[in-house]
Order: structure tokens, then sequence, then C-alpha cells
């Protein structure tokens, strides 16, 4: 029979789907496999081993999705093996921008592309071989999945943790609609690349900056990549320091300003605004206010990335306004500057040039004074007169009165503690990051469910005190349906397309009853994902969003795995979104994946994989060539699984032909099969329980790669010594390469090496009366127990001891392990290379066991 990778792959897919042997048991406490654990008496927990589930946004799935989910599954296998009853959903998280542009670019609706990328997707899916649990399958785009987004929204809400409000916020000119913070990377949008810039508008936000210092704390607890916990840690921003008020002079204003070196104030020669800021404009004497009112203008459209940039020019006007020193009486010219930017901080810096890069170069544009108050410890105290002169990190106090001699450090903590004695600060902790915009002015995403009545407002009535004129739609009412609407294109206007349908938003009031007009914002796709790994259990509920005993036992999620490019998207929202939730009473926990895992990138080319590149691998071209078993092996064998690699055509065939080897193995000794227990070659004993050792520990560690390596080495013991590989060993083999390679290992399992009586039950299907009725029960591979290894079978049996005289090696020889004293003597002796130097009796003779032998002459 020959190895037929096409035919055995949809035969075994087949299969596993109508066994339902991925299918976990939802209603038993005990999970079904207990039986297979190491300890009988134990109950074996349940592991909900989740991966970021794809959005449809291209015409399907290239091998850097199938290097992510394959390298989740590899790990739920070994999982399953070892006795647990592992759930690995999988669905799609179809609304949003993503599917919406790509449904625009090939002249489609998104409502009916949906179905047709659903369609591709999932057989896509289907045909990479993972163990996924496909009847908890959800799409986020089904109306009863986004009822119970809308009916988070509606929670969120009633908490306090959702409200509206005008701010300048990041509008992409090419997705055309608004952008959270954590979606603009260096000021351009992170989907499409093009410059950000300000608009002011009225939007939904989620309170998440209340989560702030818990979303901090509790990263200490998760055990994460590394790299991840960084990037939120960098991403939320904390910063100790003091907010400073000072007076303008011959003014009743004040402007505050937020600083974390207070140490370096008695520096401090100028105040910037940013252009935003309410005193801006309102601070400028009748003299500057014209030239004021023309920079806040000209600035207004520029983008954050453009107006921070390293290296740009800095521009700016003055004011005509001066704040007032406390600490040296200072009379400093109070600027505007886009330099500076509202968001952060208070929306003004004090300027000290001698010690800030950015305040340099603004003092060097204006001819503004700068002035040396800290003495690196190169005791270089003069005048500043170069950029890279004002970064220090450490050094002392100079021409700073009371804090001379201080190093920065002691020189912080006593100018804040003397600012607040006197009331000129307020010591503070600020973050970076800010509440998350949730409102998007396009068509494919859930709508807002939310009404607004304008009698109400005007007799400032509402469902919360603090938003007259706003209720949430009934939980009845839900989910409120995305209607079709043919003209979904986005108006590139504050308002989405739902706002010219009539039929849509126009609602009776749920508080007074008169007409009133539902929200046609529709909600952030990164909302949909926030909360999916709740649904998964619970799909079939039909009457919450999520079944609270099943969460108990099922949640938190047991591994995580996905990508790192998230880390302050999903995997920062998924967090506090968990927390909300807890605090609620609604879950009993506050983070959703104790354990994440980042996966590396799959580049081609030296790039990563885009079609603007035209390096996109698809992986349907390779199965079809060379199976899915062989795909899998050959991604999972490039580099560490957290580290990626590049994708080269020439190693799949290399995989295919180990695959033959190990076909070629089993098969040809179908008619020889015995029992290794009675024909044991210590040898290969010895090589194949260290490779079960490194195998079961490589897969833990994600080293997939070292594993296949060893597996590799093992393939070639094998073959060297066939009539010494019996059938126990075979096995083993086969259960070792099975989470690889699940397709051929079950089919040459079932073939030659299963064994009917030792199949353990199914008990979820023995409740099916039809399949009761069946004389066998068919149990895979993949239920089987996972190999143990004994250590005493690992030992090396020999070992080359080493001859020495005086000291000199000057000979070596295998031994047998606890080789005696007197043997060695006798073996050393026996060496050609030895004998001439043993010309009298040795006045000593240093024996180490298993290691050397040293014959002291005098």
């Amino acid at each position: 029979m020959r190895y037929d990778p096409k035919k055995i792959e949809a035969k075994w897919q087949k299969k596993w789907l109508a066994e339902k042997i991925y299918e976990p048991d939802f209603r038993l406490a005990t999970p079904r496999l207990a039986s297979l654990a190491r300890d009988k008496n134990a109950a074996v927990q349940p592991f909900y081993n989740l991966m970021m589930f794809p959005y449809p946004s291209a015409e399907g799935l290239h091998v850097g999705n199938m290097y992510a989910f394959v390298g989740s599954d590899i790990y739920g296998r070994l999982k399953r093996m070892q006795g647990y009853d592992v759930f690995e959903p999988i669905g799609l998280d179809g609304f949003g921008i993503h599917s919406e542009n790509y449904a625009i670019k090939i002249d489609a609706h998104p409502m009916k592309q949906a179905k047709v990328s659903e369609k591709n997707f999932y057989r896509q899916l289907q045909m990479i071989g993972n163990g996924f649990a496909w009847d908890e399958r959800l799409e986020t785009y089904d109306p009863e999945y986004y009822r119970w987004t809308q009916w988070i929204f509606v929670t969120m809400f009633r908490q306090g943790l959702a409200y509206r409000k005008k701010q300048a916020v990041n509008w992409c000119p090419s997705c055309k609609t608004v952008l959270a913070d954590e979606q603009v990377i260096v000021g351009k949008c992170e989907r499409c690349g093009m410059i950000v810039v300000k608009k002011d508008l009225e939007q939904w936000f989620f309170r998440i900056t209340k989560y702030a210092d818990r979303l901090l704390k509790n990263l200490e607890t998760l055990d994460w990549s590394e790299r991840v916990k960084i990037a939120q840690k960098e991403w939320i921003g904390k910063k100790e320091g003091i907010n400073i008020t000072y007076p303008i002079e011959n003014s009743h204003e004040t402007v505050t300003v937020f600083t974390t070196r207070p140490d370096t104030n008695f520096g401090a020669t100028f105040v910037v605004l940013a252009p935003e800021h309410p005193l801006a404009l309102r601070m400028a004497t009748a003299e500057q206010k014209k030239e004021v009112q023309k920079y806040i203008s000209a600035t207004a459209d520029k983008s954050e990335a453009d107006r921070i940039a390293d290296g740009r020019k800095k521009s700016g006007v003055f004011t005509g306004r001066y704040a007032l020193n406390h600490l040296t009486g200072y009379k400093m010219p109070v600027w505007v500057s886009d330099f500076v930017l509202s968001g952060f901080g208070t929306g003004a810096v004090v300027g000290v040039p001698g010690h800030d890069r950015r305040d340099f170069e603004f003092a060097q544009a204006f001819d503004l004074d700068i002035m040396r108050v800290v003495m690196g410890f190169d005791g270089d105290g003069g005048p500043i007169v170069r950029a890279e002169q004002v970064q220090e990190e450490k050094g002392v106090m100079i021409n700073s009165g009371f804090l001379n001699g201080m190093d920065i450090h002691a020189a912080t903590r006593a100018i804040m503690d003397h600012m607040a004695e006197k009331g000129w600060g307020k010591k503070v902790v600020q973050y970076h990051l800010r509440d998350w915009l949730v409102s998007r002015q396009r068509y494919w995403a859930p709508p807002i469910p939310m009404i607004f009545c304008d009698a109400c407002a005007g007799a400032g009535k509402g469902e919360r005190g603090d938003m007259p004129g706003w209720y949430t739609a009934s939980e009845k009412s839900l989910p409120v349906k995305l209607p079709f609407v043919k003209n979904f294109r986005p108006t590139g206007t504050d308002q989405s397309p739902l706002a010219v349908v009539t039929a849509f938003y126009k609602v009776r009031c749920p508080g007074c009853k008169k007409w009133a007009r539902r929200e046609t914002d529709v909600s952030d796709v990164f909302l949909d994902s926030a909360w999916y790994y709740l649904r998964y259990p619970s799909v079939k509920n039909k009457k919450a969003p999520w079944d609270p005993a099943i969460t108990k036992q099922w949640l938190p999620v047991t591994r995580y795995m996905g990508g790192a490019e998230h880390s302050v998207l999903h995997l920062l929202y998924v967090r506090f979104l968990a927390m909300a939730l807890h605090d609620a009473g609604l879950i009993h926990f506050d983070e959703p994946m104790p354990v994440f895992r980042a996966h590396g990138l799959i580049i081609k080319n030296g790039a990563k994989m885009s079609k603007s590149k035209g390096n996109v691998v698809n992986p349907d071209e390779y199965i079809h060539a060379y199976g899915a078993d062989a795909l899998r092996m050959y991604l999972m064998f490039l580099a560490p699984w957290e580290q990626g690699g590049d994708f080269r055509d020439a190693g799949v065939r290399g995989i295919t032909r180990f695959l033959e080897r190990v076909w070629k193995l089993v098969q040809n000794h179908k008619s020889q099969i015995t029992n290794h227990r009675q024909t044991q070659n210590q040898e290969i004993q010895r090589i194949l329980h260290k490779t079960i050792k490194k195998v079961t520990e490589d897969i833990e560690g994600l080293q997939y790669n070292t594993a296949i390596s060893a597996l590799m080495i093992l393939l070639n013991a094998f073959e060297a010594a066939p009539d010494a590989v019996g059938s126990d060993d075979r096995e083993i083999f086969l259960k070792l390469l099975a989470p690889f390679a699940p397709h051929i290992t079950e089919e040459l399992y079932q073939q030659f090496l299963g064994n009917p009586k030792s199949q353990i039950p199914n008990p979820q299907q023995s409740q099916n009366a039809k399949i009761k009725k069946r004389k066998k029960v068919f149990q895979s591979i993949h239920q089987k127990a996972w190999p143990d290894y004994d250590q005493k079978l690992m030992q090396e049996n020999t070992f080359e001891l080493v001859v020495q005289v005086n000291g000199k090696v000057r000979g070596r020889t295998d031994m047998p392990i606890n080789t005696s004293e007197q043997d060695a003597v006798i073996a050393a002796r026996g060496l050609a290379s030895v004998a001439p130097y043993l010309v009298h009796e040795p006045r000593n003779i240093i024996f180490v066991p298993d290691r050397l032998i040293n014959f002291v002459m005098g």
C-alpha cells in the first residue's frame, strides 16, 4: 500500500468529525478521559486550549495563519494524550473594517461575502488537521453572537464604564472612521498605514483607565511571553510625578504642568501649551491673539506622528504671557507648539532645555535661555551648547539652591516634598493609557444598543444621571440587528451609513415613549473578540451569553496562543473586559488567560507575508501537493515556534521523504510484529526513551523543531536495526509523531498496530443510542495515553575510559558502566598506546569510576 496523503487525510478528517473525538464533554464533572491519567484515582482537569481566531479579510488563510494554529494544536494534542479533556474551539472574527474593506475591494456586500468567506475559511481550517471542536464554532457576525456583544455594552453602560463625550479623536482618512489610540502605530492606522489626523467628534468610550493600575499590577501574576508583558507595561505607562501650578503674570490664570523630573525646575525657562489646550487662545494677549489663532488653525490637521517626529524642526508662537517660576522668580514665556500633545500629561510642559532634548531644540529655535542645573559624573558643569549634553540619567545638582550637591533621585524626592508643602504642586500618578474609543462610523459591525431622546435630554432625564437623554435598548429587544443596507460604504463624515436609514434609527424612547433616535455608530471589532472565549463553551445556550456552571468548570482559559502584534489591542482589551465583568459579579475570575504564548512570524523571501510584496503563501497548493501532515511538520521544523522562520519550498519535500520512511517502517514490519520486551535491544531502548523525554519536554517548551529532529534521529536508529524494533516500539514512535502528523499516524496505528480490545469507550458517545448498537467503539491514536520514559533505560551501557600516565592522556577505550578498578587496570595495560609508558610498576593509581584512570609513575 502506497502512502497517499490526499486520500488518508480526507478519510480521517471525516472519521474524526463523525466520531466527535475532539468534542469535550461539558456535562460531566469528571472528564471522560480520566482513565488515562497518571493517577488513576485523580479527576483530570479540563484543558481549554485556545488560539486567536482568524478574521476573514482576504481570499483565505495563508501559511502564517496555519503556523499559528498548528503550533497551538500540537500542544493541545499532547495534553489530550496526557489524559486531559481538551477543548480546542474555532470560529471567525468576521465583523469589522478588515472584512468590510475586503468586500469593498471585490465589489461585494459584506453581509453576503461573509457567508462566502465562512465556507472557504472553514474548508481550509478543516484541511490543516487540527483537533477543532467544530460543534462549538462561532462567528461574530451571527446575530446570536452579537446579541450578547450588545448585552455586554449595555452592562458596561449600567456599570458606569461606557460614556459618550466630544473630544479630539484619531481619524483615518482612508478607513473613514475613528480609531482607538491602540490602533494608531507611530501616527499611522494599524490596518492601512495611512497617516492619522485629529477630529473633534462625539464618541463612545469605555473607562479602561479606571483599571490602569490593576492591569499593570496583575501583569506580575501572569505567565505570558515577556515581550507582550513589556509592551503592555509601556503602553499603560505609569509615571509618578507632580503637577506643578504656575501663576501667569498680570492674570488670574494659572497653568498646570505634569513632570517626573521636578529636580530640574531651577533650570525651567519657558512653558509650552499644546495647540488644543483650552488656555492656548484664551491666554494670548490682544497683540498676539491673531498669530496664536493662525498657528492653532495651521496645526489642526497634523498627525501626532508628524508633530513629535525626531529631528523635525520645532515650530511655535509666543502668547505674550509669562508664567512665574516659584523657585527662581524667573519669568517664563508661555508658548504654543505642536510638539506638545493635548492627550498626554496636562497638555502643557515646562521647558528645561538644559536637560531635555526636545526642550533644547525648541530653545535653540527661538533663542530662549538654557540653564544647566545637573552636572554629570564626568564633572562637566559648563554651559549647554550641544544636544548630546542634555540627557543625564545620573548626576548631581548644581545652580539649584538647597538641592545643590544632591544626586538627581534624592533631589527629585526633596523638591516634590518642598513644592507639595508650599502648595505649588500636588504629587500624582499618571498613565499613558487612554480610555478605549469603541464607536466606529462604519457599517459592518454590531450596532451600538443605545437610544437618544431629545425630550428627555432637555428635561435632564435618562437612564443614567450623568448622561441625560441616553437609554439602553431593552434586553428583550436584543439583538439590535444590523439591517441589510445596499449603500453600506463609509460616508467619510462623522456618521455611519446607518444614519440615513430611517427604519433603523427611528424608535420610541424607553423613558417618555416619544420618538427618539437609535445610535447609528457601530462598535469596535475588538469588542467582539474581547469576550469570545466566554461564548465558545456555551455557544448552544440561547438564554445567556455563558453558562455559569460550564464557565466555572472550564475557565479561565488554560493556555492561550496567538500573535504578539495584539499586545496592546486585543490582549489588553480582553483583560480589561474580564475585570469589568468580574467586578459586576458575572464571572469568577479577573484574568481570562493566565498563560499566554506569542508565536513568531513566518516570512517569505526575507519579509513578512503581504499581498503588496507578492510573497503570500497559500497552504492549499502545498496541502494538495504534499499533504497537511508534511506542511504541518515543515512549518514546525523551521525554527522555535515563538521565533518564527523563513518559508522555503524545498523544505516541504524533505519532510515528505521523512513521512514516506515512517510509512515504510511500519508497513514493512506488519508481518514481523513482536513484543519488544521479549527481544529487547538495549541501545534501541536507550535512544527510544531519551526521545520520549526530549519530545515531551520540547512540546511543553514549544520547541517543536528540536522535537522533530529527535524523531528523525530515532527513525534513523530504527532503520539501522529493524529486527530489534518491536510493535511496542513502533507504537510509541507513532504516538510521539501524532501531534505533528495526525493523519499518517492514525492510518498506520489503525491499520497495523491498533488493539480493539484495549480501546476505551467515550462516555459521550455511549449515550448515543445509535452508537451503542455498534459492536466496536472506535478509539483514535489521539485518545491513547502518551508514552512514559524509563530513566533507567535511558542510561548509557558503556562509557569511554580515559587512560592517563602522569596526567597525560595516552589512550581511550570503551568499558561497561560500573567497571571495577581492577578491570580498568587490566584494560588500560592492554592498550598498545599505553604499554610503552608503563616501564615499571606505578607509584600510585588514581581511578575515577566511569571516567578515567591515571598511572602515576613517580
